[in-house]
């Protein structure tokens, strides 16, 4: 790590343990205090552009290739607007197997977030020495090395599954438009439920050392992101948490239902997006509220939150006890990561039920059409939260439009806000610390953003943390 010394401003490049490249830039005032932050994220892909004028059919596997950490949350959210542009419903047994693939990623995601990417932080401090913030000093943390072990485990788990599904852990083209390519092999399904327990096991050893442990983080769970904000996700009918289909509900910071259990394809009816010149991350909004106004947060702490139960049983006490633990609706940013815990155990226990049915063997997984609409719009949860992937076509089935909102773009505003939040608490122009970067960096990574989905919209700037004066002079940057 470099420093370089203007008057003003902190710049933090690259931020660090998160998937993607961005910066952040902290602006002081003139007694050197933080007046605002941002998150610039400085990587462009344009995969909304790529795409146009593709076959409608190449639209799942090519839209897989956006991420190598969360491939399948696209491949799925893909498939379905393919669905609805053939006009078919996949077959019982497709649907559940593309649901068991996408419940797979979500454990081998949040696993890599909380364990790998956050869990360094929260077992050495935020003080600790830099070196010694990572998974590799973790496995000889004596006592606590079972967090490294259980960590690469789980992650291990979720990744066989998908390979074992789709024929390889990273961009499976498995799912199709339709359903599934093949259906599971017997041996592969005893394969998956032999590995249940120990996934499930492994997942409660840290939520079990998570809570007793979290009255440490008193002070950063007050100053990380803890601002009042609407929250989104995908619930069932009856209002439990759900991954794959479902309908969109929004809960506010004070218990309003600001939509419930609505189709979830017309979106554009209360969201919308905005783009800045100092990033490449559009902000998705609610239009209810305006712009900058309406934040939302979506992913595992919007999805224990918005939901009634989680649906699951050991799932479902986990998330009681966060509620008695931290009210209704807990609105700091830094309960992520239990969340994420709590998602993760929902999601075994889903695949599970799923892998004991006995249909989940069914031949029947693909239903087979030719283009029927002009217009489909697929949604799911992704690891990080709601996915909304939005297809136009011409009758040939040739792409002539593309949205996609990631869930890193609904928490663009919501990151952006924590950042400021933060910087505030714990930047001073005269005693610029690495440890207090890390807080800023931290509060990133509870929201475990995935850049390489979200860089749709033209921006201009690299990331890295810099310290600005009120005229915009550098006065500080970090390069590490």
């Amino acid at each position: 790590m470099s420093n370089e010394v203007s008057k003003n401003r902190i710049t933090i490049d690259p931020v660090t343990r998160i998937e993607g490249h961005a910066k952040i830039t902290i602006q002081l005032d003139d007694a050197g205090q933080v007046v605002d932050a941002h998150f610039h994220v400085t990587q462009f892909r344009g995969f909304e552009r790529i795409a146009q004028g593709r076959p409608v059919h190449e639209m799942p596997s090519l839209m897989a290739r956006i991420c190598g950490i969360c491939p399948v949350s696209h491949l799925v959210a893909s498939a379905k607007a393919v669905d609805a542009i053939m006009a078919v419903s996949p077959p019982a047994t497709g649907a559940n197997l593309r649901r068991l693939m996408n419940l797979a990623q979500i454990v081998q995601s949040n696993a890599l977030s909380f364990f790998h990417l956050s869990a360094p932080d929260l077992l050495f401090g935020f003080d600790a020495p830099a070196p010694q913030r990572n998974i590799f000093a973790m496995a000889g943390a004596g006592e606590h090395a079972f967090l490294a072990r259980d960590g690469i485990a789980v992650r291990r788990f979720g990744q066989h599954v998908i390979e074992q599904l789709g024929g390889k852990r990273i961009h499976p083209a498995w799912v199709v438009g339709g359903g599934v390519d093949a259906p599971l092999d017997p041996e592969m399904r005893l394969l998956m439920i032999a590995a249940i327990p120990d996934a499930q096991a492994a997942v409660q050893r840290a939520l079990d050392w998570y809570k007793r442990e979290i009255a440490r983080w008193e002070e950063e769970a007050s100053h990380f992101g803890d601002f009042p904000s609407a929250f989104m996700a995908l619930v069932t009918e009856e209002g439990n948490a759900e991954h794959y289909d479902g309908r969109l509900r929004i809960v506010h910071s004070d218990g309003t239902v600001l939509a419930d259990r609505i189709d979830p394809t017309d979106y554009t009816s209360y969201l919308a997006e905005a783009v800045e010149p100092w990033s490449f991350l559009k902000s998705a909004y609610l239009t209810h509220y305006g712009y900058p106004g309406g934040v939302y947060r979506v992913g595992p702490l919007a999805r224990v939150n918005v939901s009634d139960r989680m649906g699951t049983p050991l799932a479902d006490g986990e998330q009681e006890e966060f509620r008695v633990r931290l009210g209704r609706l807990p609105m700091s940013s830094f309960h992520y990561h239990q969340a994420r815990l709590i998602d993760t155990l929902f999601a075994i226990e889903k695949m599970e039920e799923l892998l004991a049915d006995p249909d989940i063997l069914s031949p029947r997984v693909r239903s087979v059409a030719e283009i029927n609409s002009n217009e489909g719009i697929g949604v799911s949860e992704a690891p990080r939260g709601t996915l909304l992937h939005h297809y136009r076509v011409d009758d040939d089935g040739i792409v002539e439009f593309v949205n996609l909102i990631i869930a890193t773009g609904h928490n663009n505003l919501a990151m952006n806000r924590s950042v400021a939040q933060v910087a505030k608490q714990y930047i001073k122009s005269a005693e610029l610390t690495e440890a207090m970067l890390n807080r800023v960096e931290a509060v990133i990574r509870c929201y475990d953003p995935c850049l390489s989905c979200s860089t749709h919209a033209i921006g201009q700037m690299p990331l890295n943390v810099q310290l600005l004066a009120p005229g915009g002079a550098v006065l500080d940057e970090i390069r590490r």
